[in-house]
Formats: C-alpha cells, structure tokens, sequence
C-alpha cells in the first residue's frame, strides 16, 4: 500500500491508498477540500469539526440523489423508448446555500445547546 501526503483545507493528512489508485484518492481529496473549502467560504461556519461534517452529508447527499436518479433513469429506460431522457436536477448555488443553512440548523438541533461548536 502507498501512502500520499495531501492537503485539506491547508491541513496535511497522510494517506494509505492501494496501488494504481492514486489518481482516484486526488480527485477524492480535492471533492472534500472543495466542499469544505466552499463551507467555510460561506462564512457562517468556522469550526473544522462541523464544516467536516456539513461536508459529507453534503457528498453523501449528493451521491444518494445521483443513485436515486440513476436507479429512475434505469427504471424509465426499461418503461419508456430510448429517446426519452429525465428531466436534469436544478439548484444552483442559492439552492445549495439554503441546504446548507438547513442542514446546520438541523445539527444545531440534533447536538442541543451543549454540542454547539460555534
């Protein structure tokens, strides 16, 4: 196993990777240091603790709407002739912005007063 020292929000972090993988761990890397990156641009947010979070269930929300809509572009394949093709999802960065406000509020209420990190 390799290992390969990265940068995450200009924090290094050793990381095993298995052979040939490589390029696969970089583009990892710059999804989460991009997320958090666009996080903690957004000024509300400042612990690293939570941005980290609000990240992944970020990527974890969009990889879960990307499976739902492969799983319905895949149905619909099945139910409807080839040239019809789903309609493409719309958010934007307003879209996004008010995501992520939702999803603080609902850590914030999840973690009470006492887990508030900021």
């Amino acid at each position: 196993m390799k290992q390969l020292e990265v940068q995450i929000m200009q924090q290094s972090y050793l990381l095993g990777c298995p052979e040939g993988r490589e390029a696969r761990l970089l583009e990892a890397v710059e999804r989460v240091d991009t997320a958090m990156l666009r996080i903690r641009d957004a000024g509300k947010v400042r612990a690293r603790e939570r941005i980290a979070v609000l990240a992944a269930l970020n990527l974890a929300f969009e990889l879960g709407d990307r499976e739902a809509a492969d799983l319905a572009a895949a149905a619909q394949q099945t139910a409807s002739p080839p040239s019809a093709l789903p309609a493409a999802h719309e958010g934007g960065e307003n879209g996004e912005s008010e995501r992520l406000q939702a999803l603080v509020r609902r850590l914030d209420e999840a973690l009470g007063n006492d887990g508030r990190l900021i």
